[in-house]
């Protein structure tokens, strides 16, 4: 959810609630009002009886007057309560309709003989004012949140457009591209404030890139060229005579280990390369014949390794570096390779959505969180734990998602195009 239709949203609710809150408060004020007015024409009525009363020492005629109505009723003294006010019905006699009323009923004394009085007036009116109220009330509760809504909507997005256009300009931002982050001036302070923060961030990620790519390539030229020389002055001292079998194992050990450094400069300087989107030449790629010549390359080991292969192979093509694809296709059935048993079994399965390895192995399953980390392996492997990482990263540079899965003994390493 967006921040301005979050922010939208409560704003809403939060008006919503104030609004119908004050509007319920008003609505019970008013009629406590309208009431107390109601009680007070009550009571001038009730003061005009006792006047009357006591200048002529007899009640006033009853009778209907204009939306009220006067009622006698003789009592014992006994049954006198003071006054009191209540809520009746006030019969019209001109509408011949019942209408909600407002009852006063107090006690007078006349001639020695008490009276019940009651005055009551129709309510009809100040309900209908109330009403009335009540109803404007609404509607300006409506108009209100209207307006708050389409303002937030409108004046929101306009505030927040140089936020989005940044954004933007942020998402299209590459490392290896010659765009430049274009910032949309604003006048307001927060969004200024974002601006320089974000251009300050894209020259010194461009800059550190600048001087990682440096890097890389000063050290594979820089590293190789040693590697290369040490190589070449071990093959010719191989070839010297001379030597005991213990001096001898000792240049093998080292020939083997200058041989692993120098797969492990290679593995790491191309694990660099892919991250910072190094390598391009990007081509249409045609997996199934690509396949089966790695497989051609690989028969003499898998045939020494007594391995098996099936393949199920449809054509397929993708868009990446011929460079990159010969690698993932070399370490997966390298792996495949190396990991199995013998006599063993792999099985390669293409189609349009997958590329998948199925191979024998150990009975166990590998620890699926640490498979694709770098310098993972078994104790029982030879290899530098780098193959698995290098084809999740170039799966990763394409866009394709690579698993683990182990089911019915077979270790399957699945690429999702």
């Amino acid at each position: 959810m967006k921040l301005s239709s979050r922010y939208n949203r409560v704003n809403i609710l939060v008006s919503l609630l104030v609004l119908l809150s004050t509007g319920v408060i008003y609505y019970v004020v008013i009629h406590f009002i309208l009431t107390e007015k109601l009680d007070r024409d009550l009571r001038i009525e009730e003061e005009e009886i006792r006047a009357y009363v006591a200048k002529y020492d007899k009640l006033p005629l009853a009778g209907d007057f204009h939306d009220q109505q006067v009622i006698y009723r003789k009592v014992q003294p006994s049954d006198t309560l003071g006054r009191s006010y209540s809520n009746s019905v006030y019969l019209n006699e001109k509408e011949h309709e019942k209408e909600p009323g407002r009852r006063l009923t107090t006690f007078m004394k006349v001639n020695d003989q008490v009276y019940e009085v009651s005055v009551l007036k129709s309510r009809l009116e100040a309900e209908d004012l109330v009403r009335i109220i009540f109803l404007i009330s609404l509607l300006i509760i409506v108009l209100l949140l209207l307006t708050l809504f389409l303002v937030n909507r409108f004046l929101l997005n306009s505030l927040w457009k140089p936020f989005y256009h940044i954004l933007d300009q942020m998402k299209a931002f590459n490392l290896t591209g010659k765009n430049e982050v274009k910032v949309e001036q604003s006048n307001i302070d927060e969004f200024v404030e974002l601006n320089q923060a974000v251009l300050l961030m894209s020259k010194r990620v461009k800059e550190d890139y600048k001087e990682l790519k440096s890097f890389t390539d000063n050290a594979a030229h820089e590293m190789m060229t040693p590697l290369a020389v040490i190589n070449s002055k071990l093959d010719t001292l191989l070839q010297t005579e001379g030597f005991s079998d213990k001096q001898g194992e000792l240049i093998e050990d080292i020939y083997l280990a200058v041989g692993r450094l120098s797969r492990l400069n290679h593995s790491l300087l191309l694990l660099a390369k892919i991250e910072n989107n190094m390598i391009k030449n990007e081509e249409p790629i045609h997996l199934k014949p690509l396949i089966e010549q790695k497989l051609r390359q690989f028969q003499e080991l898998l045939q020494s390794a007594e391995i098996t292969v099936a393949t199920d192979l449809m054509d397929k093509e993708v868009l990446m570096s011929k460079y990159l694809a010969d690698i993932l296709l070399n370490n997966l059935i390298s792996n495949a390779i190396r990991h199995n048993v013998k006599p063993g079994r792999i099985s390669i399965l293409l189609s349009d959505n997958q590329l998948i390895f199925s191979n024998t192995g150990i009975e166990m399953a590998l620890d699926g969180g640490r498979t694709f980390e770098r310098f993972n392996k078994t104790a029982a492997s030879e290899g530098m734990g780098l193959g698995l990482a290098i084809s999740r990263q170039i799966c990763n540079h394409y866009g394709f998602a690579m698993s683990y899965a182990f089911e019915d003994g077979l270790h399957t390493f699945s690429v999702n195009f």
